[in-house]
């Protein structure tokens, strides 16, 4: 018997079919991720670790399996960088990114850089304030710098980490004042800015407002500036420090989501949009007003060419600061 060609064609392709299906393969590998639970590594407490969990349950809704944020803190995000940055480049361990993973290895906390991680997207941004107890008498910065020069003691600063954002942030902030001998830094451990400020162990500390709002409404303690260039939404009536002395000065923090260097374009694209939908949607939104951070998304290419931006400037004002090793 002879066969035509199309009835060869359409046996070799039934053929093909049922061995792809006797072999389960009926999809590419991208296709189905994720297949188990997604871990966020979150690097630090208070306002990072708000934030990510809220993103984390919103994502949840956007793939089949949940997004679960695990809070790996130290080394001024060292030591959650160093865990992601060891896991295999499949998307399930991914780490919320900040600023943060220049200063560590800029101050020598760890070996690799940013280029260990493959940008997923940036999701919003923070502008550090600096608060004092309202008891102090410091009304305003002036007044603070005023009083510190008049001082024979320094002025204790309370940070997250030795070579954490907040470090840094600080550093730039009294150097600009002219005051940055007069300074001595007090990582917090596992206490919060305003409990370290109340217990006096801290005369001043530069953190998120999120923290200091409610214990300036209740009267406890006083900001004095926002280290942004432009007031934010959450203070109208607190001046930046630019505006309040500190000539020049624009330092603001973005937060946002990266993998383990040569995680596969589909895998970070299904992440990415995920993301995406989590920050646009009403929840985070209303949480930005509440929380004080403001959702600034970005895709995951134009995020990696911040990342390289943001890390040279780092780089040079660690440098002029004596921070870099």
């Amino acid at each position: 018997m002879v066969y035509s060609t199309k009835t060869i064609r359409n046996v070799m392709l039934a053929t093909g079919v049922a061995l792809a299906l006797s072999l389960g393969v009926t999809q590419p590998a991208a296709a189905e991720f994720p297949e188990k639970p997604v871990e966020m590594t979150v690097l630090f407490g208070g306002t990072a670790q708000t934030i990510s969990q809220l993103l984390a349950d919103l994502m949840s809704r956007n793939l089949p399996q949940p997004v679960v944020a695990v809070s790996r803190t130290g080394g001024g995000g060292a030591v959650g960088y160093a865990h992601v940055q060891s896991t295999a480049a499949d998307g399930y361990n991914i780490v919320w990114n900040s600023n943060s993973v220049s200063t560590a290895h800029h101050k020598g906390n760890m070996p690799f850089n940013y280029e260990a991680f493959t940008p997923i997207a940036r999701i919003s941004i923070e502008v550090p304030a600096l608060s004092v107890r309202a008891d102090s008498g410091w009304s305003n910065l002036a007044d603070m710098v005023e009083a510190v020069k008049a001082s024979d003691k320094k002025l204790k600063v309370g940070i997250s980490g030795n070579g954490s954002f907040t470090h840094l942030t600080s550093a730039a902030l009294f150097d600009n004042l002219g005051i940055a001998d007069k300074v001595t830094y007090v990582p917090y451990g596992k206490g919060k800015a305003p409990i370290e400020l109340l217990a006096k162990r801290v005369d001043a500390a530069v953190q998120w407002p999120g923290q200091f709002i409610s214990h300036q409404k209740s009267g406890e303690l006083n900001i004095l500036c926002v280290t942004s260039e432009q007031r934010i939404a959450l203070l109208p009536n607190t001046p930046s420090c630019d505006e309040a002395g500190a000539s020049g000065l624009d330092i603001t923090m973005w937060r946002g989501l990266a993998a383990p260097k040569g995680t596969p374009a589909a895998i970070v694209e299904k992440l990415q949009n995920a993301a995406k939908a989590a920050a646009e949607s009403g929840e985070f939104q209303e949480a930005s007003k509440n929380i004080g951070f403001t959702i600034a998304y970005l895709p995951a290419g134009e995020f990696g060419k911040l990342i390289v931006s943001d890390d040279a400037k780092i780089s040079s004002l660690m440098s002029e600061l004596g921070l870099k090793k």
